[in-house]
């Protein structure tokens, strides 16, 4: 790179004095300063959006690894699920679980229970409810914060 010391750059400066003049030459330096800043960010952007791109390609190279190995799983559970059906439909199954019946691939039909909870919250007595503190009526926002709100005292 540069190998720029001191005395190097005091030259330049007494340069820079002999041909701008001193009357110009802060003002020049405010400029080489702004633009030394804007090239630094440039270059910091490049090199950020660069790492970005290299993390992005070893992140989707991983994700094709995962892919594969879920790919992988996947063959060797279905062709182990066909292999079992296999041995199971040729008749190593009834042997080795005399119990089960032969329809093993019928399952009972879900009925759904007839409860009827609107019927039973009714049927609570209003005596019992009032006793219990078990809310009757719905209230909303404004009227629970006026029946809750403490009186003044006169």
């Amino acid at each position: 790179m540069l190998d720029i010391g001191v005395t190097k750059i005091a030259i330049i400066g007494v340069i820079a004095l002999v041909v701008v003049g001193p009357e110009r030459l802060p003002g020049l330096a405010r400029t080489l300063g702004a633009l030394l800043g804007r090239a630094r960010n440039y270059v910091a952007d490049v090199k950020a959006e660069v790492n970005r791109s290299m993390d992005l390609d070893a992140l989707r190279k991983m994700k094709d690894s995962v892919e594969d190995a879920a790919r992988d799983v996947e063959q060797s559970v279905q062709t182990s699920v066909h292999d079992f059906e296999k041995t199971w439909d040729d008749g190593a199954g009834d042997a080795t679980v005399p119990a089960l019946s032969a329809d093993l691939h019928s399952f009972p039909q879900y009925q759904r229970p007839n409860k009827h909870w609107r019927v039973k919250q009714l049927a609570t007595p209003h005596w019992y409810k009032a006793r219990a503190g078990v809310r009757t009526k719905a209230l909303s926002g404004a009227a629970r914060v006026a029946r809750f709100r403490p009186q003044k005292y006169t």
